[in-house]
């Protein structure tokens, strides 16, 4: 009875994988074509939504494939931009390297904050609700390290001027065009994405999803789940870090609500829709969630916090299990009854 149900956890979990790889496929296809049918307004949108998207599928490998939720992720999407933005307003630095340098800085400053973090939170044995209250509390404390250091971050006021990335040219180094620019991101949201899943599916995600069920149970198997814990949150603040870094190059500002309580809100709904622990699902919803809320707010602001509300409530009970899940077990379910199968 113990092989059949391993054997059939087993395929469920390969099913799963294949789905999510499809849907990534999908996703990059679809993206790919934005610039060629769509202005630059729509361009930008999904372009920014995709920089947001860093943060989600960082939360969704904390909280997804660990069963860890971190409500102050924002925090090191916000060391990542206010990294790029300081070193490249403030410090003098060479153009072609100013914010180059700054992503150094910002991803090195979220890689040391999550390390010293969380290895007292984790080795320390905080877990559950503990756990997600001090990551908040790690969220109002750079909210107000933003807003008090005036004299570096710009206080409420924030920077402008942000330098954007350089890259080789025949002419020097130079920003890339609008359109090559979308595909940048695409491509590092994709690689990203691509090498979750790749690191996920094998023996080391079978690791996480033990940690994720039974942590004393994976510990007793001779797992050192503390030591997987810290890793994964620690290459998780990275990459939102990284998100930070390049959105505050591509737009040219940080304010202080990149690093505030709504934006780590915001992320852990956009997982939640998307679907926890899918990878690419996080994207479809940062995506979707962002342009619906352009459209809806160019409407009457008024009715954005009504719209996510509903959306939220009905992925609570029409979906609990996210988008892509959803969508997957419609399209199983599909075609085994095209196939005769109960």
């Amino acid at each position: 009875m113990t092989d059949i149900s391993l054997t059939t956890t087993s395929i469920r979990a390969s099913q799963r994988g294949r789905a999510q790889f499809v849907g990534l496929a999908c996703l990059l296809a679809c993206a790919a074509i934005v610039p060629i049918f769509f202005g630059s307004y729509s361009v930008a949108l999904v372009r920014d939504a995709l920089l947001f998207s860093l943060l989600a599928i960082a939360l969704d490998f904390l909280w997804g494939k660990t069963g860890v939720l971190s409500f102050g992720h924002a925090a090191f999407f916000g060391a990542g931009a206010y990294g790029v933005a300081v070193v490249s307003t403030s410090l003098g630095a060479e153009p072609a390297i100013a914010s180059w340098a700054g992503l150094v800085v910002g991803i090195g400053t979220a890689v040391l904050v999550s390390l010293v973090v969380g290895y007292f939170l984790i080795f320390g044995r905080v877990r559950g609700a503990y756990f997600t209250i001090v990551t908040l509390a790690l969220a109002v404390i750079t909210d107000h390290i933003v807003v008090g250091w005036s004299k570096v971050t710009g206080g409420n006021a924030g920077l402008l001027g942000v330098l954007p990335l350089y890259f080789p040219g025949a002419e020097g180094p130079a920003p890339l065009s609008s359109t090559v620019h979308f595909y940048f991101v695409l491509a590092v949201v994709s690689g990203v994405a691509l090498a979750l899943w790749l690191q996920c599916r094998g023996r080391y995600g079978a690791v996480l999803r033990a940690i994720a069920d039974n942590e004393m149970r994976a510990q007793a198997l001779g797992h050192n789940t503390s030591l997987h814990l810290l890793v994964v949150f620690v290459v998780s603040a990275a990459i939102a870090a990284l998100g930070g870094g390049l959105y505050a190059a591509t737009v040219g500002f940080v304010a202080p609500d990149i690093v505030g309580l709504m934006l780590s809100t915001q992320a852990i709904i956009w997982v939640a829709i998307g679907g926890r622990g899918t990878i690419v699902g996080p994207i479809v919803a940062t995506v979707l969630v962002l342009w619906l809320e352009q459209h809806i707010s160019s409407i009457n602001t008024k009715l954005w916090p009504l719209a996510i509300g509903a959306l939220f409530i009905s992925c609570v009970f029409v979906f609990p299990n996210g988008i892509l899940a959803t969508t997957g077990d419609l399209l199983v379910r599909f075609r085994g009854r095209s196939r005769g199968k109960p």
